[in-house]
C-alpha cells in the first residue's frame, strides 16, 4: 500500500514540475546585450513592475499571457510582446532573439506584434 502511495506522490510531483516548466517555456525573456543598465517597465493588465537589467543580465519567465514593455521610462515607445517572445536590448531598443525568426527590431508603437526583417 505504501508503494502505491509513494508512486502516486511521485507522479503528482512530476506532473506539477512538468506543468511549471511548460508555463516558464511560454513566457517572455529579455536579455540586456548593451554595455549599460536599462530600466525595464512591464505592464500586464493592471499590474506594472519595474526592473533594472545590468549588462548581460536576463529577465525571464515574465509576461506569461503577453504584456507591454517600456525601456528607460520612455512612455511614448512601447513594445507589445507575446508570451513566447525572446528579445534582447541592443543599442537601447528591443530586438527579437528567437531561433526561428530573423533578428530584427521588436514592434514599435502602432505595429502590433508583427516581426520585421533583419536588423541593418
Amino acid at each position: 500500500m505504501r508503494l502505491i502511495s509513494s508512486l502516486r506522490l511521485a507522479g503528482a510531483v512530476g506532473l506539477i514540475g512538468l506543468l511549471s516548466s511548460s508555463i516558464a517555456a511560454h513566457a517572455v525573456s529579455i536579455t540586456n546585450r548593451d554595455d549599460q543598465d536599462h530600466k525595464v517597465t512591464i505592464v500586464e493588465g493592471d499590474t506594472k513592475t519595474e526592473h533594472v537589467l545590468k549588462p548581460m543580465q536576463v529577465l525571464s519567465g515574465i509576461c506569461a499571457k503577453g504584456c507591454t514593455v517600456h525601456l528607460d521610462d520612455d512612455e511614448e515607445e512601447e513594445y507589445q510582446l507575446e508570451s513566447e517572445d525572446v528579445v534582447s536590448i541592443e543599442e537601447g531598443s528591443l530586438y527579437y532573439d528567437t531561433p526561428d525568426t530573423p533578428a530584427g527590431p521588436a514592434p514599435t508603437p502602432g505595429t502590433g506584434t508583427s516581426k520585421p526583417g533583419n536588423k541593418g
